[in-house]
């Protein structure tokens, strides 16, 4: 791992397709700004916006700690299902789905663990499947009390392939995490 370096390497006023990102002194937020899909982390353009705002941050000593939120109500929906329907469509081998996530959506909670700063995820509404574990890969949740969290895999018959399944009984306990995963009912943030 390199040594992180001033000056800025990203213009850290700039929008992406997916993240929003805004710099005030040390703190970067990086926003999910497309609340027209509820701010889903399906596709290429969201993990490789995640994946590059990391290395950005890596390499950016004057970073000092980074929030995620979402834009709009909702926090995040996770996965778009009918994006995810060609899981089932198209007759994918476990090896294909395996490398699939490997490629894809895996790569945030990857990209994120290599930070050396904090992570704060602000939870500004409901954090839904994969949302939920995007929650759990960061050190702090802060979440308004119109935050709800379920993880919602079961009710479409998949399991959470981006880490929920490790991550989130880490954030809440074994017997709260087979709760939540096997009923995907939500929870309030109360």
């Amino acid at each position: 791992m390199g040594m992180r370096q001033p000056p800025y390497f990203y213009d850290y006023g700039d929008t992406m397709a997916f993240l929003t990102l805004e710099r005030d002194g040390g703190i970067l937020t990086a926003t999910m700004n497309q609340p027209e899909t509820r701010n889903a982390l399906t596709g290429n353009t969201a993990v490789q916006e995640f994946v590059q705002l990391c290395d950005t941050v890596r390499k950016d000593a004057s970073v000092k700690v980074l929030i995620l939120t979402g834009a709009g109500p909702i926090f995040s929906s996770g996965g778009n299902v009918k994006d995810m329907k060609r899981f089932f469509d198209d007759a994918l081998t476990p090896d294909l789905i395996r490398e699939e996530y490997r490629q894809g959506i895996q790569q945030i909670p990857n990209a994120l663990y290599q930070l050396d700063v904090p992570v704060i995820c602000a939870v500004n509404g409901p954090a839904i499947g994969a949302g939920l574990d995007l929650t759990c890969m960061c050190d702090i949740r802060i979440a308004a009390e119109s935050a709800t969290f379920a993880e919602s895999f079961v009710r479409v018959g998949i399991v959470p392939g981006d880490g929920g399944a490790w991550l989130l009984p880490r954030a809440v306990g074994m017997a709260k995490a087979s709760e939540m995963a096997f009923t995907g009912e939500a929870i309030s943030a109360q």
